[in-house]
């Protein structure tokens, strides 16, 4: 599946959903509120930056940020909010692009880094961020746990959400650990319309190693941005890793 194919100007014109889901202003605010700490009077480098959604807050808070985006067409639509000296952003590879500076703070939020394949890929994030970090900066990573509780023995997919005129399931390949979400969006007629990412599902544990493969230390995990503690039953966690001094 091409990523850069799912992530088309009909995906970027749509993304944005102001007031709910990911844009609930309690979302942002506990978001913005936890990295504006981190950073702490430095500078922030979001990778997988999208429209906007958290940079946007940041800068209206003062705080520098730039991006890293692989689609030009999220890039577009950032591009009506604010502009490129305001907030600048390369498009890329944010396994591989390079920004200008060293930031305290490089954060990837709201699963993006499931958006890397391969675990290989994967890594080469986390030693993407630390080249951008200054020394003690920290990597931020919001991400989802993967629930495979919920996947029937024998079956390769599950139903995660089942609303009003939406239906949202995931198809499971356990042994590549890669997941691809099918969103169908329907009304009362007899065609649905069809939204499908791939992603790589990935461990806390796992996820630890590769910041340690990086030069990173784990050094806080929560379930969410407000700080709750992270449990066997939390179903996403907030991890910052701190870079060596």
């Amino acid at each position: 599946m091409d990523l850069d194919g799912i992530w088309d100007t009909e995906a970027a014109e749509t993304y944005d959903t102001p007031g709910a889901g990911m844009f609930d202003p309690v979302l942002l605010a506990q978001t913005t509120d936890r990295l504006a700490a981190l950073a702490d009077g430095g500078s922030v480098l979001e990778f997988a930056i999208g429209t906007g959604r958290i940079a946007i807050p940041l800068i209206e808070r003062g705080i520098p940020v730039s991006g890293i985006e692989m689609s030009a067409a999220m890039l577009d639509v950032l591009r009506r909010k604010v502009d490129a000296a305001t907030l600048p952003v390369v498009l890329g590879d944010m396994t591989s692009a390079s920004v200008p500076g060293r930031f305290s703070v490089v954060a990837l939020v709201f699963n993006g880094i499931s958006n890397v394949l391969t675990q290989d890929a994967q890594i080469a994030c986390f030693e993407n961020a630390a080249r951008h970090l200054s020394r003690g900066g920290c990597l931020v990573i919001e991400l989802w746990v993967p629930d495979l509780r919920r996947l029937p023995p024998g079956s390769k997919a599950a139903v995660f959400a089942a609303d009003t005129g939406y239906v949202g399931l995931d198809t499971i390949d356990v042994l590549e650990q890669i997941v691809v979400s099918h969103h169908f969006h329907f009304d009362d007629g007899r065609e649905a319309r069809l939204f499908r990412s791939p992603h790589r599902y990935v461990w806390p544990a796992e996820l630890d190693l590769m910041a340690r493969l990086a030069g990173f230390t784990l050094e806080s995990r929560h379930s969410d941005w407000a700080g709750s503690p992270f449990t066997a039953e939390s179903r996403s966690h907030v991890s910052v890793y701190r870079l060596a001094g």
